[in-house]
């Protein structure tokens, strides 16, 4: 995260968003590949490399992709529902 907006000059130094994205991502991925995986598996058979040369850069791929914007989302719903401030205010 950088330190501070660089349009606006919001301070950004409390807003994490630590592993809830990977959280999302690995569920939201797996729910894809995992059915897709057992789909090719009864149909088609395949040997184990096949599956490999599949899914894992289907995963990696699709993992990194969605990484991103779902750290950006969760940072936008901690702003927008002021998670960081004190509510003792």
């Amino acid at each position: 995260m950088v330190p501070a907006c660089a349009s606006c000059g919001l301070d950004l130094t409390g807003a994490d968003s630590a592993d809830g994205p990977a959280v999302f991502i690995i569920l939201i991925v797996g729910a894809l590949v995992v059915p897709m995986a057992l789909v090719t598996e009864v149909w088609f058979s395949p040997p184990v490399w096949v599956h490999m040369l599949l899914w894992g850069p289907l995963i990696v791929i699709g993992s990194l992709a969605l990484l991103r914007p779902a750290k950006a989302i969760l940072i936008a719903l901690q702003y927008k529902h002021r998670s960081g401030e004190s509510r003792h205010g």
